[in-house]
């Protein structure tokens, strides 16, 4: 019975061994994957750096322009990489009325089409921070590749996450992502506090000055939901008192209260998007790295045949307790961070947004619940209309876009701007 599933609908471990079909998809996907890495991060080397290096105003908006544009080859790489080996979609639904939430007329405003009348993107407001359950380490794979199709011209050039610091010198990978702006983190938060409020400072700052996309993912549960993390937010539940989730875990709100804290005087429109996501095959309490690893999903061609992805936007200022931002004050501490607003929270504060954050959660771990006994999100699956949008690329051009093949006519275009302006 079981060999007739699905694919995706089966345990890894159960799957039925590679065909060499598949070991040759494997193989081919690792040789185009790892050549549009190398040209991107060679991109960078041996044509923007020097542009860094040079003393000049418009060598160094040269530099962030081509920048800008190498993260975007990255994200069209990852987009081709799903078009090619991993065919999918995202299923996009909509919280509807209420605070945070989308009307029937926003719905129809935001959804783009082509002249088929088929959707191709969300045009959203394009300045976020963009929060998720997390279940498996292709999240932000997909998370990435959703922010591709946000607005006509998607926001994938303008994504920033936070990364482990041992990850910073990682051969090409760890290269890249500095190039990228990427946050480094060290995992002690009384040093990482400091370091994550210089760096949304001035990205924040940036994207608010230049008029730029702008979006922070991150995901406040802090790491997969898994057997050996499930305990650990059963322990921590007790420990405050509060329920347990079942198909999430308790998110930490000490990061993402800091972030948005430090981001809102910068940005004023700053939203919040929360996406809550779920991938067929994985069931009701299961363990998504169980069914899904970006080597099942790519090497081994076992992608999600969709990614229903549940949609709620709020405004941080009107709608998020984020709390009183005159307890800002300015950084003394160290040359470099000299100007930086560090944040203080209140205790009271910290205590306000970490219970409505647990709520938030509460209600995403019930619409998941919900979504498993219905196919449905909401409880009645007529009240939330969908959107179907293919993960491939808008336009064949992009394909080289993908292996950064463009990267003269980026440099030659931002010449052009600079020289206008």
């Amino acid at each position: 019975m079981s060999s007739k599933q699905p694919p995706h609908n089966l345990p890894i471990s159960a799957r039925p061994p590679q065909s060499w079909q598949q070991t040759f998809l494997a193989v081919l996907f690792i040789v185009l994957f790892d050549l549009g890495c190398l040209m991107i991060n060679g991109s960078q080397f041996v044509f923007l750096l020097p542009l860094r290096l040079l003393p000049f105003r418009w060598s160094r908006k040269l530099y962030y322009s081509g920048i800008r544009y190498t993260k975007g080859s990255f994200g069209c790489l990852q987009i081709l990489m799903c078009q090619w080996f991993a065919p999918t979609k995202l299923v996009v639904t909509f919280e509807r009325d209420g605070i945070g939430k989308f009307t029937d007329e926003d719905i129809a405003k935001y959804v783009v089409r082509d002249d088929n009348g088929e959707a191709v993107g969300l045009d959203l407001p394009t300045k976020f921070v963009l929060i998720a359950n997390h279940q498996m380490y292709a999240d932000w794979w997909y998370a990435w590749c959703f922010t591709y199709f946000l607005s006509p011209k998607g926001v994938h050039r303008y994504v920033y996450i936070t990364l482990k610091k041992s990850l910073r010198w990682v051969p090409i990978v760890g290269w890249g992502m500095q190039f990228f702006n990427f946050i480094f983190l060290a995992r002690s938060w009384a040093s990482d506090r400091v370091q994550l409020a210089a760096d949304l400072t001035r990205l924040g700052r940036a994207a608010e000055d230049e008029h730029r996309p702008f979006c922070f993912l991150l995901y406040p549960e802090g790491t997969l939901i898994s057997q050996g993390t499930r305990p650990i937010s059963k322990k921590f539940a007790d420990k405050i008192g509060v329920d347990d989730l079942k198909h999430m875990l308790l998110p930490r709100s000490t990061g993402l209260h800091y972030s948005l804290r430090s981001l809102s005087p910068r940005i004023p429109s700053l939203k919040l998007l929360d996406m809550t996501v779920h991938y067929p095959g994985i069931p009701p309490m299961g363990y998504g790295q169980s069914y899904y690893t970006l080597r099942s999903i790519f090497m081994q061609g076992v992608p999600p045949p969709e990614i229903h992805i549940h949609l709620r936007m709020l405004d941080v200022k009107g709608d998020v307790p984020i709390g009183n931002l005159s307890s800002l004050r300015p950084s003394t501490t160290g040359t470099k961070k000299k100007g930086v607003v560090e944040v203080e929270i209140p205790s009271s504060e910290k205590d306000e947004f970490d219970a409505w954050l647990r709520r938030l959660w509460q209600e995403k771990d019930e619409s998941m619940g919900r979504f498993h006994e219905t196919g449905s999100f909401t409880a009645k699956a007529s009240s939330s209309p969908h959107v179907d949008i293919p993960v491939q690329l808008h336009r064949k051009t992009e394909i080289l876009d993908a292996f950064c093949f463009f990267w003269p006519a980026a440099l030659a275009y931002s010449w052009k701007r600079l020289k206008v302006a």
